[in-house]
């Protein structure tokens, strides 16, 4: 059991295990789409969209050094229309699942997003994740309408549910 996990920003010197959880969906899963993994090399500029302040965050837990999984928000599309609406991302390493971490990270990023011009949150999740599905769910999130069989990776058709909520209740 962990029971040192901290929550806290996500910084280049996480890069490296931030890059290794996600290629992990990459190879094993669908939580992503990308189809081959990244190398820290060719995340180095996406780490550089976030802050410790405003709406783009990275958020990591850790056990010491160990990141367990992260959480973030970021722009959801370029259009100025879009500037305070924060699409967000969770990945946990495949031996920190069910053990409250995601529901921790996304309880910080949300607190967190509630002193920034951020007013409404919006997430995809590819289907089936009954896990994450539930996390949105407990978290306020509202399904407002899935996809069906929009992507395809190796061959699989995969579907998405898209969930909303405002930053603030």
């Amino acid at each position: 059991m962990i029971v040192s996990t901290e929550i806290r920003p996500g910084r280049g010197e996480h890069l490296e295990q931030v890059v290794a959880i996600y290629n992990h969906q990459v190879v094993h899963g669908h939580a992503t789409f990308d189809e081959s993994p990244v190398t820290p090399g060719e995340r180095a500029e996406w780490i550089t969209q976030f802050s410790v302040q405003g709406p783009h965050r990275l958020l990591v837990a850790t056990d010491g050094d160990l990141v367990l999984g992260y959480a973030s928000s970021a722009a959801y599309r370029q259009h100025p229309a879009f500037r305070r609406t924060v699409e967000t991302s969770i990945y946990l390493h495949p031996d920190a699942t069910g053990r409250g971490i995601g529901g921790r990270l996304y309880d910080r990023l949300l607190n967190d997003l509630a002193d920034t011009p951020a007013r409404c949150v919006v997430a995809g999740v590819a289907l089936p994740n009954d896990a994450s599905v539930a996390l949105h769910l407990s978290r306020n999130f509202r399904a407002v309408g899935t996809f069906h069989d929009y992507a395809i990776k190796h061959g699989t058709a995969i579907s998405s549910t898209w969930f909303e909520r405002p930053v603030v209740l």
